[in-house]
């Protein structure tokens, strides 16, 4: 749908399932406590296995800013990173949350040797944010992210339905 590369890093928007990506690693905006019960965490728990919970449930709590590496189970990817946007099950975020959790995320695929690396829209569902804000404060966390990596090379954002995807590459054009 859209790419672009920045200080080395590919950067792409794709309109799609996260569920369905092949990457190194998927980000699931998470709460402290790892529980996924709901959109995106829900959705990753369906699709790749209880196991992905449980694994991100032994390592809470999770401090937004920090982020954990589970299992993948059934999904096509080597490892779940878990990034806290809120901290309660089902909570508000913000955008300063947002980028922390961006941040840590990429931090975290970097400590995992990952290449690549997917994310959904962070803070977008039960957190609240508008698309556009959660696209412009990831875009930031990535950009500035992407001066120093080492090993990531590509960053997936995914769009679940066409008005996020566009608000992906409107903050990446910025």
């Amino acid at each position: 749908m859209f790419q672009i590369e920045y200080k080395g890093v590919v950067i792409r928007v794709v309109k799609g399932d996260i569920t369905k990506i092949e990457a190194d690693a998927i980000v699931n905006p998470a709460n402290s406590f790892g529980f996924m019960g709901g959109g995106v965490a829900l959705a990753i728990k369906r699709a790749g296995g209880d196991e992905i919970e449980k694994e991100a449930v032994g390592k809470a709590p999770i401090a937004i800013g920090k982020a954990v590496a589970t299992t993948a189970g059934k999904l096509n990817a080597k490892f779940v990173i878990h990034a806290p946007t809120m901290t309660s099950p089902a909570g508000e975020t913000d955008v300063e949350k947002v980028k922390e959790a961006t941040i840590a995320a990429l931090r975290c695929a970097e400590e995992n040797r990952a290449k690549s690396v997917a994310f959904p829209g962070m803070g977008t569902g039960v957190g609240g944010l508008s698309y556009e804000a959660a696209a412009e404060a990831m875009a930031e966390s990535i950009k500035e992210f992407s001066r120093k990596s080492k090993t990531v090379k590509e960053i997936i954002l995914i769009g679940y339905g066409r008005e996020l995807a566009d608000c992906f590459v409107n903050a990446l054009k910025d």
